[in-house]
């Protein structure tokens, strides 16, 4: 009966926690569908045959502020960073869980540490070597994303590639694999769990990023859908809070969408690459 009871209360408990959380994306969602007087006025009701605006909200977002340009530019750079951080830091783990050595230990100490390290040390001194180097642009944003998500990924990774046995890679190469074709026909696909769990926590930490873009990149050339949104605003400060309602909600559906349909794996992948390693 306790245990019952106990239940009950901490289902109630979350359930209302819950509410707080999904309140501020409802209210969000609510706006985009309202006409822009009635967002400023009474931002907290719901929308009715007054205040609805229909897509009027979501045309004036894509078609007036350009919002497609954004969504190719981030899904570009999301799509590309993560291939590039998963398959350089799943190699790199397993090398530096196999090869011991002391460079291999600096190299895990070193990837640790950057984990540690907060952004905003770097940050400067990362936007004039940015630009010095050429990497304003979509393809040298890559390069940067690799550096500062190598941490957590290398770190997971290596938690795994301790549980793989070695007898298996060894018979590879008894077999006449090299080591890339063992790493990439043998050691890849048993580490497909962490691979997806790496893979959803990078994705929605570079789908939602700001700051990185908005100090590396050419922003009269490439804009990410973060950026974009936070250039509606106009001269004067003058807001159109109806095309950001619009707008937040175009960037925030994806990606929960996609976090709510992946959910699972990054339980599977962090527990595999705790309990195995």
């Amino acid at each position: 009966m306790k245990s019952k009871i106990s239940r009950i209360f901490g289902s109630g408990i979350l359930s209302i926690l819950s509410i707080f959380w999904i309140a501020p994306i409802a209210i969000v969602l609510f706006n985009s569908f309202k006409s822009k007087v009635w967002i400023n006025s009474d931002p907290f009701s719901l929308p009715n045959g007054e205040t609805f605006a229909g897509l009027e909200n979501y045309k004036e977002a894509i078609n007036g502020y350009d919002l497609l340009q954004a969504v190719f530019i981030t899904v570009f750079i999301t799509v590309v960073s993560v291939a590039v951080i998963l398959i350089c830091t799943s190699m790199c783990a397993w090398f530096i869980t196999r090869i011991k050595n002391k460079v291999t230990k600096a190299i895990y100490i070193l990837c640790i540490f950057s984990m540690v390290v907060p952004f905003q040390m770097v940050m400067f001194t990362l936007s004039k070597i940015a630009n010095i180097l050429g990497l304003t642009t979509p393809w040298g944003i890559v390069i940067i994303y690799l550096g500062f998500g190598a941490g957590l990924a290398v770190f997971m990774f290596c938690g795994f590639v301790k549980s793989i046995p070695k007898e298996i890679e060894e018979a590879a190469m008894i077999d006449g694999c090299t080591p890339l074709q063992t790493f990439f026909r043998v050691v890849l696909p048993i580490m497909k769990p962490t691979y997806i769990s790496v893979g959803i926590l990078e994705t929605m930490w570079i789908w939602n990023d700001f700051l990185l873009p908005y100090l590396v990149l050419d922003i009269n050339k490439y804009k990410t859908l973060s950026i974009a949104i936070q250039y509606m605003k106009g001269s004067y400060g003058r807001v159109d809070m109806g095309a950001i309602m619009a707008a937040l909600i175009l960037a925030v559906i994806p990606v929960i969408i996609f976090y709510l349909s992946c959910q699972k794996h990054i339980i599977k992948g962090v527990a595999a690459g705790a309990i195995k390693g």
